[in-house]
């Protein structure tokens, strides 16, 4: 017995551990299939998975001959995930001889002012609080399912600094403490609800975020929520809030985007649902000058395509209206 115990031993011990490659490029998928956090377990929180038809940017292979490919879903909780290689077409950029590139754990992802664009990310209040899993409490979600709190406009979730070669693991930097002035709190809070009862979603905003861009965070901030409000004034927002409490087709959606200001600004855009059906997010990618005093297109003006226009949705998104018997 011992000695079977030792070869079996030794035969695991010769066994070489793979080792994952950082890699980039999209990935296509050609057919509906799960995607997960960990292909080895096959664990996969929130039961996600990818479409057919849609393009991911890809930030992983398992090995040099890969079978899965790492990639990341926008709108999933963790975001990179784990698919079969066969599950699409993937097309890897080239990696220049002898170069390795540093993975996302590594020292360039939490180094500030590294970053080549933004994402914005928009929460539509009533979809999150009424069907979204958070953890702890929030005041601003108990307000507005009480009706005491009204969803009149799209919320600032944050605006994420993005460096292509981390995607979303970026962040993390070091910087200055979280601190807001009492006048920056009172033109934010309507745009972002939780300010209104505490300050916890925005320092964590702040330190996972914020603290990778160069702006104080007064003006962080303020920018963060001009730029929601370019996205509320426009077709965006009327559609969105036009049909509180009904549904709309992804594919409408998009080409009433698309007929209001051109393809290129209607793919910056990614619609976010929960339970495959009710609305979520509005994610929005930014060049890194963005400006925020002028309409829509100028606001999206040289920012690279959305990886996906729609995550996590069926063909009809339904708009949730705020209160806990909507």
């Amino acid at each position: 017995m011992r000695f079977y115990l030792v070869a079996a031993l030794l035969a695991l011990t010769s066994i070489p551990c793979a080792a994952s490659e950082s890699a980039s490029g999209s990935f296509t998928a050609t057919q509906r299939c799960e995607a997960f956090s960990s292909f080895a377990k096959r664990s996969n929180p929130g039961d996600v998975s990818i479409s057919a038809g849609t393009a991911y940017t890809v930030r992983e292979i398992n090995k040099t001959d890969y079978d899965w490919v790492r990639i990341d879903v926008p709108g999933a909780r963790p975001a990179l995930r784990w698919v079969r290689r066969d599950c699409g077409k993937p097309e890897l950029d080239e990696r220049p001889a002898g170069h390795a590139a540093e993975g996302a754990s590594g020292a360039v992802c939490s180094a500030p002012n590294q970053q080549d664009s933004y994402v914005l990310a928009i929460t539509w209040q009533p979809g999150f609080c009424e069907h979204a899993k958070y953890h702890g409490k929030k005041p601003e979600c108990d307000a507005m399912n009480s009706g005491t709190l009204e969803a009149k406009t799209l919320s600032l979730h944050g605006l994420w600094p993005n460096k292509q070669e981390c995607g979303t693991q970026y962040g993390s930097c070091s910087g200055p403490p979280f601190a807001l002035s009492k006048d920056t709190i009172e033109k934010i809070a309507p745009w972002m609800p939780n300010f209104f009862y505490e300050r916890t979603f925005g320092a964590y905003e702040w330190n996972k975020h914020g603290k990778c861009q160069s702006l104080p965070p007064d003006a962080y901030f303020i920018k963060a929520v001009s730029a929601v409000r370019v996205v509320n004034e426009s077709e965006v927002g009327k559609i969105v809030l036009g049909n509180t409490g009904k549904s709309f087709r992804v594919s409408d959606f998009f080409e009433r985007v698309k007929a209001r200001y051109g393809e290129q600004v209607a793919g910056t855009i990614t619609l976010v649902c929960t339970q495959r059906k009710y609305l979520q997010e509005i994610r929005v990618s930014l060049a890194l000058d963005f400006v925020t005093d002028r309409e829509l297109p100028q606001l999206v003006a040289n920012a690279r395509p959305a990886a996906s226009r729609a995550v996590g949705c069926a063909d009809e998104v339904y708009v949730e209206a705020a209160g806990s018997n909507h």
